[in-house]
């Protein structure tokens, strides 16, 4: 469970804002369903999602999402990983490979998050930001994503990253504005048995 509180270049809750903010989220509460969902909430509300928003700069490591305060779902990502581990709480990253469009191809990752609740285990929540016809919530133990995997080539990848996916550092360190990383965005095929 360590690698899932480790602070990382990219998971960065040394960083003095995240740990501001993580120690003003937390405040006197001392159950992690309650430090969880506050932070889940904090970052869906206050981060804006990089696409929706038009926004520029290009973030990925926790603290530039929270000084420049806006990242795409990864980026938005990194930064709730780093709250909940600064408040104690074991969280990683976890992927969904979705048809961009809802039709089909082309297919790109969308970052998640897995945080680990005492009562219930790992448990997936997504603070990409709410929107028409999106509503990503905190209700333990129901998952309420953002998107669901409708497509056959579409998939929910059970892996629990203590650390970003090599292939979204890349799109997120090589291209500097959000219309670029859109254009770009990272995709994993699925190997079918």
């Amino acid at each position: 469970m360590q690698q899932y509180l480790d602070n990382t270049k990219y998971i960065n809750f040394h960083d003095k804002g995240v740990a501001d903010l993580s120690k003003n989220l937390r405040g006197s509460h001392i159950d992690d369903e309650d430090i969880a969902k506050r932070c889940f909430e904090w970052v869906r509300d206050n981060i804006r999602h990089s696409y929706d928003y038009s926004m520029n700069p290009v973030t990925c490591k926790a603290s530039d999402v929270l000084r420049y305060g806006t990242g795409y779902c990864y980026a938005k990502s990194h930064l709730l990983v780093a709250i909940l581990r600064a408040c104690n709480i074991p969280a990683g990253l976890c992927y969904q490979r979705l048809s961009l469009k809802g039709d089909g191809a082309p297919f790109c990752l969308h970052g998640l998050v897995a945080l680990y609740l005492k009562k219930h285990g790992w448990y997936r929540v997504d603070p990409r930001g709410n929107k028409i016809g999106i509503d990503a919530q905190f209700k333990v133990p129901i998952e309420q994503l953002a998107f669901t995997t409708l497509l056959k080539e579409e998939a929910d990848l059970p892996e629990i990253w203590p650390d970003p996916h090599p292939l979204v550092v890349k799109v997120l360190e090589t291209y500097s504005t959000y219309d670029a990383v859109y254009e770009n965005l990272p995709d994993i095929e699925l190997v079918y048995l």
